[in-house]
Parts: structure tokens; sequence; C-alpha cells
């Protein structure tokens, strides 16, 4: 949704702020592009709180890249290709082509998995919402991340 999930703006406006480097990942998929803006994103990881992005593969090696020591990365796949493509139907959302598109492209990109610190199979979504917690819980506790925190402490 437009002003909520995302925000929408043409063509020549995407270009210009790739161009002045206001994204913090793009990407063109299929026939749109999508991006994350790095001024929001900058602010949440200032404060050390979490953010969730769900983009592609081209987008989560940018990420990756502009903040190395923040990132933490997650592939998240269907439990089979068969899966996916039923899935895919279920929603109604894509037409044959379009389908057969979307499915090739899967399997060329779930060949990225080793690239991630953390792989979910989504075959139960509370299962997978639970590991995703999980992922969570345990980056928060790494001693890299807590070091400011104890630093008080002059051990």
């Amino acid at each position: 949704m437009d002003g909520l999930d995302y925000h929408f703006v043409s063509d020549e406006e995407f270009k210009s702020r790739v161009e002045r480097s206001e994204l913090a990942e793009w990407a063109r998929v299929f026939d749109a592009c999508y991006g994350t803006p790095r001024a929001p994103l900058d602010r949440v990881v200032a404060t050390g709180s979490d953010i969730l992005l769900d983009i592609d593969i081209q987008g989560a090696r940018q990420i990756r890249r502009a903040y190395s020591g923040d990132a933490v990365t997650i592939f998240v796949l269907p439990p089979s290709f068969a899966e996916l493509e039923e899935r895919l139907r279920r929603r109604g959302t894509e037409d044959a082509c379009a389908m057969a598109r979307r499915l090739r492209r899967a399997r060329e990109e779930a060949l990225a998995y080793p690239e991630y610190d953390y792989l979910i199979i989504n075959a139960d979504i509370e299962d997978s919402i639970s590991r995703l917690g999980a992922v969570v819980q345990a980056e928060r506790l790494k001693v890299s991340r807590l070091r400011e925190e104890f630093a008080q402490w002059k051990i």
C-alpha cells in the first residue's frame, strides 16, 4: 500500500534518488525498481534498534557492503520449488508467463543462500517466525554488539 508498505515514485524520481545516493540499496526486479531509502535506515541503525528489510539478493549484497558491521542476512527458502509454485498459484496475481519467470528467478536466486548468515526453510509460518526470533535474539547477545554496554565494567 502506498505510504505504508511502499512509497511509489516516478521512474525519473527513482533515477534521481539513485544518482543522489539517497537509497541504501536498490534493484530492478522484473519490470519495476525497488529501493530502501538511506535516511530512515541510517536513523534506525544509529539507535541500535532492529530493522527488518524484505529485499532480494541484489539489495542484500548492497546492504552487506554499506552496513557491514550491522547487517545480518537471512535467506528464506520454501520447502521446495513445487511448494513455491503452489503458493504462487494460490496467490493468483500472475499469469502463467509471469509465474514461470518468477519461478526461474527464484531458482537462480536460491543459489545465493551460502552468502547469507542464516537460512530459514519456510515450511510452517509459525516455526519460521520462531526461527527468525531466535536469530534476532542470538544476534542481540553477540559479544561484539554488547561491548559498549559493558565498557563501564572496566574488566
